[in-house]
């Protein structure tokens, strides 16, 4: 059965397990989440569910969002949220439109993948972006972080393409594969994770039932 859930990461902390091994674990307030709309191949074109994580108040949503959610749910008392987002999964038809998703879809045990927008680190030189090793700090060298060669000078003429250069770091979407989850409360919205997990804190994440199947 596929699972999916939005969170938002906490912090890191750690736990003791029951052997008494103590391992940091990554703290995520998971959902909980309305299905707002379940999307068929018959309508759409495919299989998805939407929904809807963090509460909205009713005078900050706009027209299209009141009438979306009243055409979906047909009540207007509900609360619109922050953020719509879709699952693709397999198995659509166990959830209902109006169902909430809590943090105890996932059991002790399971494994995830968690995908978020790791932290943005601006411009930054070869060395940081990419671990190139820097040049002799010595002997008259007068060449210490630079880029080094670009590749050869007449013949072909041009920088080959995809060249590890300075640039942008960070601030993409990085996702942690067959993580663990260590605890999962539903009545206080956490999950704690094993290991660590990209972006700050407060940032928006997607937690999906593993791709990576032991056999």
């Amino acid at each position: 059965m596929e699972k999916a859930i939005l969170a938002r990461k906490v912090g890191m902390t750690q736990v003791f397990l029951e052997n008494g091994m103590l391992i940091p674990v990554t703290v995520l307030e998971a959902g909980p989440c309305t299905v707002i709309q379940k999307k068929t191949t018959e309508n759409d074109g495919y299989e998805a569910i939407q929904v809807g994580f963090g509460e909205l108040k009713q005078n900050r949503a706009n027209k299209p969002q009141k009438g979306h959610y009243e055409a979906r749910l047909g009540n207007t008392d509900i609360s619109p949220h922050k953020v719509l987002k879709e699952f693709r999964l397999n198995n659509i038809g166990q959830f209902e439109v109006g169902a909430e998703i809590k943090a105890d879809i996932f059991n002790v045990g399971e494994r995830v993948d968690v995908s978020g927008v790791s932290r943005g680190k601006g411009y930054q030189g070869a060395i940081k972006r990419h671990g190139q090793h820097r040049g002799p700090m010595t002997h008259g060298s007068k060449y210490h972080r630079g880029l080094g060669s670009m590749g050869p000078g007449t013949t072909p003429g041009n920088v080959k393409k995809g060249k590890k250069m300075p640039g942008h770091m960070g601030a993409r979407n990085v996702t942690v594969q067959n993580l663990e989850i260590v605890r999962a409360d539903s009545e206080k919205n956490l999950l704690l994770v094993k290991g660590h997990i990209p972006g700050a804190r407060g940032g928006l994440l997607v937690v999906k039932s593993t791709v990576k199947v032991k056999k």
